[in-house]
């Protein structure tokens, strides 16, 4: 969790410890705090937006946060949407990170939720909740693979039912991995899905993400917590994975951040040499027999 993408997975869950303290929250992460707390490498990390230089007019813990804590607020709408009326059977956490979403949202009886995850990641997380005696609301199932390896195998073992409909979450994912990586996980994503499926994910559509190398985002992150969030991610440009999943049967919607700001009232709006312009957040259903 010390370096590289496990240090993201802290600056979102501490993102989220932020949101879950405003007077005016979107989403509450009651877990996200204690997973800051645990790591050696998030010592002197905020958690509430008073606890960080200049406040809201600080780029990370400010904006950035705020968009961390609108995007789990929409999809969690997405997910608990997708099992309540869209009548999905199983969730699948791609990347899970230190999603909580097991634990604290309202899951109908009967859901599964899997999480995939490199192990390091997983057991970290485990050691967290496990000293929090978190109770999760909904059958948990972990499955400890790398993206990189045969994951869909691993989900199989681990008794995902390709006969029920599921709904699947890439949050924050998508950044990290080459464009065939990311169009191999769609067709898999497909592969894997029967009709009244879902799934949602995150892209960012910038011709050229280096462009922003000096947006406040990008430059706050690396000054304060010492993240160069370019170097992660995978700068070439990005599959239509939306128009494959369309050109496949799915109904597919593509939509920015800053609509979500204006439905909701909270939440980063443009500016100037935006990081975020490119970002999309993509919903995907496939149609019911």
């Amino acid at each position: 969790m010390a370096g590289g993408v496990g240090l993201t997975a802290l600056l979102v869950a501490a993102a989220r410890a932020i949101e879950t303290h405003r007077h005016d929250t979107l989403a509450q992460d009651l877990y996200a705090e204690h997973f800051v707390r645990a790591a050696p490498a998030c010592a002197g990390w905020p958690v509430r937006i008073e606890q960080a230089q200049d406040g809201d007019a600080n780029p990370l813990w400010g904006r950035f946060a705020r968009y961390f804590g609108l995007r789990t607020r929409v999809l969690d709408d997405f997910l608990l949407r997708s099992v309540h009326t869209g009548g999905a059977r199983q969730v699948v956490l791609l990347g899970a990170g230190l999603d909580s979403r097991a634990f604290r949202l309202d899951w109908p009886p009967g859901r599964v939720v899997f999480e995939i995850d490199r192990p390091g990641v997983l057991a970290f997380k485990h050691t967290v909740l496990h000293a929090l005696s978190a109770t999760a609301k909904a059958a948990r199932v972990v499955v400890p693979v790398d993206l990189r390896a045969d994951w869909a195998a691993a989900l199989a073992g681990a008794g995902f039912d390709t006969s029920q409909p599921s709904v699947w979450l890439a949050e924050g994912l998508m950044f990290y991995l080459p464009p065939a990586a990311e169009t191999n996980l769609i067709d898999t994503v497909d592969r894997l899905s029967t009709r009244g499926s879902a799934l949602a994910f995150e892209v960012k559509l910038d011709r050229d993400l280096l462009e922003y190398r000096d947006s406040p985002l990008y430059t706050s992150t690396t000054r304060q917590i010492g993240i160069d969030l370019l170097s992660l991610f995978d700068t070439r440009p990005r599959p239509d994975s939306a128009g494959r999943l369309t050109h496949r049967g799915w109904s597919a919607s593509v939509r920015t951040p800053f609509d979500f700001t204006r439905h909701h009232g909270r939440g980063p709006l443009p500016e100037p040499d935006d990081a975020l312009a490119g970002n999309r957040w993509v919903f995907a259903t496939r149609a019911r027999p």
